[in-house]
């Protein structure tokens, strides 16, 4: 389950600068994406916001909204081939009218501060949940299992522990 917040609260003193962002990443996530990554970068947003201080308080809202749609993207395998949606990293950087480089350096730079991983369980899409494996992996006496394996009532007192999304097969 994720650590992160998904709360679009934002500082009052950051709030127009939220607003810039997310017009930007949902309307690239509407053209070219779906609404599950709009939600994402809306999330990844605020939560740069609530940063102290935040990150966002400087540079271009393009620059931004284009590292943090590249962020989730790379989270979520956006740029391989056998994903729906799936897009060229290009796309990206040509439609905010930036170069590869820009973009990929805001992109480490959220990515860095945020901890962001290739397959993020605090970061993945709501339709990625069923096939990211690090979500259901879990310790148990000392042995790294796939919950979705376990016993149910492992199953179970990982669910009210919010360790897992849900129950499988439930």
């Amino acid at each position: 389950m994720p650590k992160r917040s998904s709360s679009l609260q934002v500082p009052k003193e950051i709030q127009a600068r939220f607003q810039d962002i997310t017009h930007l990443t949902d309307t690239f996530s509407q053209q070219f994406l779906h609404e599950e990554y709009a939600q994402l970068c809306r999330e990844l947003t605020a939560t740069l916001c609530r940063k102290r201080p935040s990150p966002l308080a400087r540079g271009k809202a393009s620059t931004w909204a284009c590292g943090i749609i590249h962020a989730v993207g790379m989270v979520n395998f956006l740029f391989d081939s056998s994903q729906t949606p799936h897009i060229a990293a290009s796309q990206i950087w040509e439609y905010f009218d930036l170069s590869s480089s820009t973009m990929q350096a805001k992109s480490k730079q959220i990515r860095d501060l945020l901890g962001m991983y290739p397959m993020d369980p605090d970061w993945s899409i709501p339709s990625m949940v069923d096939k990211n494996p690090l979500i259901w992996m879990l310790e148990v006496n000392g042995l790294i299992i796939d919950v979705r394996q376990a016993p149910r009532e492992i199953q179970e007192a990982a669910f009210r522990q919010g360790l897992i999304p849900y129950i499988p097969d439930a």
